[in-house]
């Protein structure tokens, strides 16, 4: 991928893939490349490469060409795919159940529409654009999840959506009035009606959005997240512990997401806690690429501690900023790629204060 016209047309693609299928479900699709490229790893006694793609948290084979690479990759086809669907919802083509605003319906599938295709495949450009540029600068954090995080703001602000939206209630972080079913007044956005994916003209009652909208309305109080947090960190713990892959507990969490695609009820969203309390662990034990050396550095006790309060912390952040960037917005601004960003920091800080050794997530080439 050293030719960029190449870069550019793959990730065109990648993006206007991602727009056609959904943008849940290409993440999903990257999911299951990352596990099936963890897997030949695993049998080739291959090993995370940080000369590699840096833009892939120095990952190699199939992970990181084609899992974390600039055609599936969550920042080209899932940042592709939620940018289609705000450019779907701005232009009216969406009209479907989708209990919140039809611009943050990255769950479904667009279809074979040229302008939509079109607008994935430019923030595809967009997103391994800047990937590349905060890997080659070495900005301390995962670059994958920084390059989501600037594109769901760019393609918020680029389609006329309010950048945090009206906040309602108590304050930003008050979820009680989606626990009480508060309504929206009906209104039209930006005064389009019918074209925006809001209430539209003469909407009544329980067909109006909600006041407020959790990320996810059975994941989002405090407790119940820091549980969960707690117990997915101390699986990618585990997985890492005695595989030596910092990307298979991720990859197994990313491709379960298929189960939301098709409509399951109540499934958890994990795989920002999976890979923080993966690289943690990584971090843990000096850069060890063999579980053999991971054993040799760390204690398996130590390792699944280390991975639960990594695995807290990521959830906790991952709803604060569910709480500040999607609830009361409009559009998609995926929580988990800013709570990676967020783990991920926090890594490559504790590497730079010499609590932490590894090479996977940049370091401001320190």
């Amino acid at each position: 991928m050293a030719d960029p016209l190449v870069l550019v047309v793959v990730a065109f693609a990648g993006g206007a893939f991602g727009a056609a299928v959904g943008g849940l479900e290409a993440f999903s699709v990257a999911g299951l490349l990352v596990v099936v490229g963890e897997a030949v790893n695993l049998a080739s006694e291959s090993v995370p490469d940080p000369s590699g793609v840096t833009a892939a948290l120095g990952s190699s084979g199939l992970t990181a060409t084609l899992g974390l690479g600039p055609l599936f990759g969550p920042h080209v086809a899932f940042a592709g795919g939620a940018a289609a669907a705000a450019f779907a919802a701005r232009q009216g083509y969406l009209d479907t159940d989708f209990r919140y605003h039809e611009a943050k319906n990255v769950t479904y599938a667009l279809g074979p529409r040229a302008d939509v295709m079109a607008v994935g495949g430019a923030f595809g450009v967009v997103g391994v654009g800047l990937a590349y540029g905060s890997a080659g600068l070495g900005l301390p954090w995962d670059p994958i999840a920084f390059s989501i995080v600037v594109s769901g703001v760019l393609h918020r602000v680029a389609l006329g959506y309010p950048l945090i939206g009206t906040v309602r209630g108590d304050g930003v972080l008050d979820m009680t009035p989606f626990e009480r079913r508060i309504r929206r007044s009906p209104r039209a956005d930006g005064g389009v009606v019918d074209r925006s994916g809001v209430d539209s003209e003469g909407t009544t009652g329980g067909e109006r959005r909600f006041a407020v909208e959790p990320w996810l309305p059975h994941q989002y109080e405090w407790g119940q997240v820091a549980v969960l947090g707690a117990v997915v960190g101390v699986l990618g713990a585990f997985v890492t512990y005695r595989t030596a892959s910092p990307f298979l507990a991720f990859g197994v969490a990313a491709t379960t997401l298929l189960f939301l695609c098709v409509g399951v009820e109540r499934f958890p969203v994990t795989h920002h806690v999976a890979l923080v309390s993966s690289l943690a662990v990584v971090g843990l034990a000096g850069g060890a690429t063999t579980s053999a050396g991971l054993s040799a550095d760390v204690n398996l006790l130590v390792a699944l501690l280390v991975g639960a309060v990594f695995g807290v912390v990521t959830a906790l952040v991952g709803e604060l900023a569910q709480r500040l960037l999607y609830a009361h917005a409009d559009t998609h601004l995926d929580p988990p790629a800013v709570a990676i960003v967020v783990g991920t920091a926090l890594i490559a800080l504790l590497d730079l204060v010499g609590v932490f050794e590894q090479a996977l997530v940049p370091t401001l080439g320190l």
